[in-house]
């Protein structure tokens, strides 16, 4: 098994999101799996990424796209086996690429073995100990035990034939464990030395706020919004059942046994909380290396949001004493190019919101097909969208997760999978026979190339990576950024062009994210990284 050095490699890696039943099919069956996932490793070196983010791959039945876990301890065979997976980590780290996996704590699948036997054994038992089961209010107990609400509408506890209920935050589906429980805690000890010990990088902890809820299961005291739900995962307050303080405990748990192996194992929150202090607590030499920043993501294309934005973060970043993460794209919501405007303003809009990114210090998190420039997929027939969540509110999070297309026509599936394969799991739209790496590998201009480009520079140019941000003065309609040593970046988000001259800027251009004028000038919604 190859280890890689450097334990800092986390700091400032640009980390690329494969959701594995979307990215390449090997077996033919149009379903991505993790030979699909080897067999492309060589585009993702050749992209330039330093480690991949794996969506969950584990024995699910794939209720909410994997995040409802049957068995942490083993592969999907719709993916593959453990051995396809020791296979995959064995490619990738040959070729210098870490992998991360995804760890989802928070809730398992009910097809998981415990929660058929806390099922079968009834209530009091310690089987139902595993997870979090009440008694209803009322007078023959017809109400839930309190007020709270599914994530995914409706809801967030289920009464059984015995009359007790259990708790779900998201999904029926997904019963939440309970972290109470020593047993509990123990089986994910287990579970993290189990896929260390086959040598992944880290973790990226799902609903890492989650897991403890408050004592005594207090209501939340209101009703539902106007889209049926009574709280977001991203809050501006602290709800019963998110960011309790007893959630570090586990998390120091944690940290001791990725400290204890080499090569500089981690583990990165999904925290939605109130406040940067509060998520400040999640980081740290204590607990876990970094939290996702997703207030870049949630910007707009805007030059004063996303200069909030990016003081905030940075701000936060300091606060908690380790680099951001910034993210345009992933798996839960609709892709850069189609939130800013899509079509050829979204796609140019994207491109330059990407250099901005990636010129920041820390580390950027990429998701998989957005280095193609693929929109949102908008029109995918109802029958066919599996989200949890639209049934219940009628949002969908199926548009982000359509196949990748590699190459060819929409009538090949756009070789998602090999020759004579079944149809790619969702449909693929004509239209991206454009976007397909093979139509993008040779033209320099490309989205694919941009970001090659992008990488290449962020990876050997010294000022990029770490470092710090200087805003220089510009128009409030357009950023400009000083990355020392001997970069400037210049971000056109108004309606004219502008000049590097306008801000006393000479230099040589190392990559735009558009056409540049024959007078060296920037056009709106173009992005430059410039050498001063």
């Amino acid at each position: 098994m190859t280890i890689l050095g450097n334990d800092d490699w986390w700091r400032d890696a640009v980390v690329y999101q494969v959701y594995p039943r979307s990215f390449a099919d090997a077996d033919g069956d149009g379903t991505g799996d993790l030979q699909g996932v080897r067999s492309r490793l060589p585009y993702l070196k050749a992209l330039g990424v330093d480690a991949i983010w794996l969506s969950p791959f584990y024995t699910s039945p794939l209720a909410d796209g994997g995040y409802d876990v049957a068995d942490y301890r083993d592969v999907d065979p719709r993916f593959g086996s453990l051995g396809d997976f020791d296979q995959m980590i064995g490619d990738a780290h040959g070729l210098g690429i870490r992998v991360i996996v995804d760890l989802v704590p928070n809730h398992s699948s009910d097809a998981h073995p415990r929660f058929q036997a806390a099922l079968a054994a009834g209530p009091g038992s310690p089987e139902r100990d595993w997870y979090m089961f009440g008694e209803g209010l009322g007078e023959s107990g017809e109400l839930p035990p309190n007020d709270w609400e599914s994530i995914f509408g409706g809801p967030a506890w289920t009464r059984l034939p015995d009359g007790q209920w259990y708790l779900h935050l998201f999904a029926p589906e997904q019963p939440d464990l309970n972290w109470e429980n020593p047993e509990v805690r123990a089986e994910f000890r287990d579970i993290l030395t189990f896929w260390l010990d086959r040598g992944v990088d880290g973790f990226r902890v799902d609903v890492a706020h989650g897991m403890i809820k408050a004592e005594g299961l207090p209501s939340v005291g209101r009703s539902s919004d106007e889209d049926g739900r009574q709280a977001e995962m991203l809050g501006d307050e602290l709800v019963p059942y998110f960011d309790q303080d007893g959630v570090h405990d586990i998390y120091r748990e944690w940290r001791p046994i990725l400290d204890s192996y080499p090569g500089g194992r981690i583990g990165v929150a999904e925290a939605w909380v109130a406040t940067p202090e509060r998520l400040a607590r999640y980081i740290g030499t204590e607990e876990l290396h970094q939290a996702f920043n997703f207030d870049f993501m949630m910007a707009d294309f805007h030059a004063k949001s996303f200069r909030t934005v990016i003081d905030r973060s940075l701000a936060e970043a300091e606060l908690v004493g380790a680099p951001t993460t910034w993210v345009l794209s992933n798996h839960d919501k609709w892709r850069h190019v189609t939130r800013y405007g899509d079509g050829e303003t979204g796609l140019r809009r994207a491109r330059a919101a990407t250099l901005l990114m990636l010129a920041l210090p820390g580390s950027a998190y990429l998701y998989n097909g957005e280095e193609l420039g693929l929109p949102e997929v908008l029109d995918l027939p109802d029958e066919l969208r599996e989200d949890p969540a639209f049934l219940r509110t009628g949002e969908s999070r199926d548009g982000c997760r359509v196949p990748l297309p590699w190459g060819g026509t929409v009538t090949e599936g756009f070789r998602f999978g090999p020759t004579g394969a079944a149809r790619p799991w969702l449909p693929q739209p004509a239209s991206w026979e454009l976007l397909t790496a093979d139509a993008q590998e040779d033209a320099p201009d490309s989205t694919l190339n941009l970001y090659r480009t992008a990488l290449r520079i962020r990876r050997e140019h010294p000022a990029l990576g770490g470092g710090q941000v200087k805003w220089l003065d510009s128009p409030e309609d357009v950023l400009v950024i000083a990355r020392e040593p001997g970069l400037v970046v210049v971000v056109n988000i108004s309606d004219s062009p502008v000049t590097p001259a306008e801000f006393g800027l000479t230099g040589e251009p190392l990559v735009s994210s558009g056409p540049l004028g024959a007078d060296g000038s920037i056009p709106a919604d173009t992005a430059l990284w410039l050498a001063v």
